[in-house]
């Protein structure tokens, strides 16, 4: 999601127009502010997001324009989930996508309370998809606890990240990095998974530089992505 540093200001003005956005502000800022005050965030934040499908872990990392890396702000357990490990090849397979994406819809009117929209399908899922073939699309971090591809939070929770990403453009951040994984991409869960899953473990072996960059690093690697497979730079 891109936009104009005058549309950047009054983003959250414009947000705020919205019903659902005003409630999740009344019911959640209060303590949100407490607690971004408490981690040196309150005067403004850049936002990432990973997604463990395994886990059914979101976790938000934090930082603010003066630090180089993330810090962990909050983590949320997804309420249900769909498909099985593996990423997102056509429309239909009931499958969550995984690699790298950027949010890039704000949906306050969501018919799932409020929802994050993921930018799939990207290059490397177009290119797996292949032609004569559909690539679904339509994948967002939203509320209530009912999936087929997406991550479910409740309505609850979505309203604490919902805001936190409300924040984070109104503050300036041009994208919200949401990388999604498989699992926690240690050397032992890619060898366990990949006995389970062989498929793909070729796949598996182009996200774990982005996702050993981060864990060395705590921010986002350079990722291009390049005849269908994601480079780290």
């Amino acid at each position: 999601m891109t936009l104009t540093a005058s549309a950047q200001k009054c983003f959250k003005q414009q947000q705020l127009k919205f019903e659902r956005v005003r409630t999740a502000y009344d019911l959640k800022w209060p303590s949100l502010e407490k607690e971004l005050q408490k981690g040196g965030f309150d005067k403004g934040f850049e936002m990432l997001l990973n997604y463990y499908k395994m886990e059914e872990k979101l976790e938000v990392w934090l930082k603010t324009s003066t630090q180089n890396s993330f810090t962990l702000f909050k983590s949320y357990n997804a309420c249900a989930k769909s498909g099985s490990l593996g990423p997102k090849v056509v429309e239909g397979d009931l499958q969550t996508p995984e690699g790298f994406y950027n949010i890039n819809v704000f949906n306050p009117m969501s018919n799932f309370h409020l929802s994050l929209g993921v930018n799939y399908p990207n290059a490397v899922d177009r290119a797996r998809t292949g032609k004569n073939r559909r690539t679904g699309g339509d994948i967002y971090i939203h509320g209530d606890c009912f999936t087929v591809g997406c991550v479910p939070l409740t309505d609850d929770k979505i309203r604490e990240v919902y805001v936190l990403a409300v924040e984070a453009i109104n503050n300036g951040q041009k994208e919200i990095p949401v990388n999604i994984f498989p699992f926690r991409m240690t050397k032992t869960n890619l060898e366990r998974q990949g006995k389970l899953f062989p498929q793909h473990v070729a796949f598996w072996k182009t996200l774990q530089p982005g996702f050993d960059y981060f864990e060395q690093h705590k921010k986002m690697a350079k990722i291009t992505q390049v005849g269908g497979k994601y480079v780290v730079e």
